[in-house]
């Protein structure tokens, strides 16, 4: 019996599909080129950020299937029940499709380069965001300080702009600050990334950064005991979630702040199904900064939880995220942050397919799976003597060539994939070090390179 091939949108791909084909060549992607079974989630998030189709063997794999939504009545309530929807429920109301500009912000300045300005910025926007909750709590808010806490976030999205690995790296490793704040930072560096991949105006990004940077100025309102709880009552729930209100408030009480910064704040807590707070918002009526918002806020909790020493594997939040596409977060966007952020964040630690461990240190906006990564640990999973950078997409560039000129076989060249991302902690290796010793290396590279100019001039 022959191959049964169909071609199938990669939004209707399930578990236990067979993948017979692509629409682009298996030497561009981390899979087989014989074909493979679909067995967990994180393969068809791989297979959406790569492809707008892929082909399906019917005979071997499953077929094609609708999925059995739940029915909601436009009140939001499962018909039949009378309840409210379920934080998972799925949404049926149509949603207007995301209006992407591609490549709009195309230019990227080299890491080094803005690497010196990153870092300091980073100072400024913690410095700028610990002094607003500062004067919060004392109930002294100044404006001027709202007002250097603009201009810091206008200055990051700058950053984020001109090279996006940059500021990522400052964020991506846990600093010591409070979790409040650094969660917001962190949040924010996230939306600008998002922001800026789907084309979102400079005037756009400037109100999401600032909006997720003040998005928890609320919770200086609480009780510390409530705020830190892992489990709350429903009561203690409901009390909780009035930050989102209260932050709202203090900055509608603040000169200077935009409407539509207040927002972000007010509608980044709000879900698809209408399982958000605090006003149960549903669909299109939560706007699109607001469900910017909740994604990278949701992100970002699940990779840095608070009071956990490590946080999650990226593919990990990335899968838990996914499995709430059209549930709480808009399908589209939940898609389009994953291409934005990649699947091996800048920071990242990863299992090569030759055994070795490294840290993802820069990222390759054409090829996602291809980023720069700093090998630390050797295939037996002992340090290295000395650390040492390989660009995977260089790497497979050069093995590619040798194979397209016939002077090597396939069986002959080792293409290195990466195999898995890891959990931060796997294994004794110090992040912030491999950090700024690959900084340090680029600055230094960036200063040769500009003194051997200025020898020849």
């Amino acid at each position: 019996m022959g191959i049964k091939q169909v071609k199938l949108n990669v939004n209707e791909l399930t578990i236990g599909m067979y993948v017979s084909g692509l629409d682009r060549p298996w030497s561009q992607t981390p899979f087989p080129l014989q074909g493979f079974y679909i067995r967990d989630l994180g393969e068809i998030t791989q297979l959406k950020t790569l492809c707008n189709h892929v082909y399906i063997d019917v005979e071997k794999g499953r077929g094609p299937v609708s999925a059995n939504l739940k029915t909601l009545t436009p009140q939001g309530r499962v018909k039949g029940t009378g309840r409210e929807p379920h934080k998972n429920s799925f949404l049926t109301e149509p949603v207007a499709p995301l209006k992407i500009q591609r490549n709009l912000y195309r230019e990227v300045q080299p890491l080094q380069k803005e690497v010196k300005k990153a870092r300091q910025l980073h100072q400024k926007v913690y410095g700028a965001v610990g002094e607003v909750l500062d004067q919060l709590e004392r109930n002294q808010l100044q404006t001027a300080s709202l007002g250097e806490t603009k201009r810091v976030a206008s200055e990051m999205v700058d950053s984020v702009l001109r090279n996006p690995d940059a500021f990522t790296w400052l964020s991506r490793v846990q600093e010591k600050d409070e979790y409040t704040y650094s969660h917001a930072v962190r949040s924010s560096v996230w939306a600008i990334l998002f922001g800026r991949h789907i084309g979102l105006p400079k005037r756009d990004l400037d109100v999401l950064a600032l909006g997720v940077l003040l998005k928890d100025v609320g919770k200086v309102m609480l009780d510390s005991e409530l705020l830190t709880k892992v489990e709350r009552t429903a009561e203690e729930e409901k009390a909780y979630e009035n930050f989102v209100e209260l932050g709202a408030d203090i900055l509608r009480k603040t000169p200077g702040v935009e409407p539509r910064v207040i927002s972000v704040v007010k509608t980044h807590c709000e879900r698809l199904n209408g399982s958000g707070f605090p006003q149960g918002l549903r669909g299109d009526k939560i706007p699109l900064l607001g469900k910017i918002a909740g994604i990278v806020t949701y992100y970002d909790h699940v990779t840095n939880p608070r009071g956990s020493r490590h946080p999650i594997a990226p593919s990990k939040a990335v899968a838990k995220l996914y499995e709430l596409r059209n549930i709480q977060f808009q399908e589209e966007l939940v898609v389009e942050f994953i291409r934005a952020i990649g699947l091996y964040p800048t920071g990242t630690l990863v299992e090569l397919s030759t055994g070795e461990v490294g840290v993802v240190v820069e990222q390759n906006f054409e090829r996602r799976l291809k980023p720069k990564v700093m090998l630390v640990l050797d295939a037996c999973k002992q340090p290295l003597a000395e650390c040492s950078l390989l660009d995977l997409s260089e790497d497979d560039k050069r093995k590619q060539a040798l194979l397209d000129s016939g002077k090597k076989t396939r069986y002959e060249i080792e293409k290195v994939e990466i195999a898995r991302d890891l959990e931060p902690g796997s294994y004794d290796v110090d992040i912030a070090n491999i950090r700024d010793q690959y900084l340090m290396k680029t600055e230094k590279r960036g200063l040769m390179a500009l003194l051997s100019r200025l020898q020849r001039s």
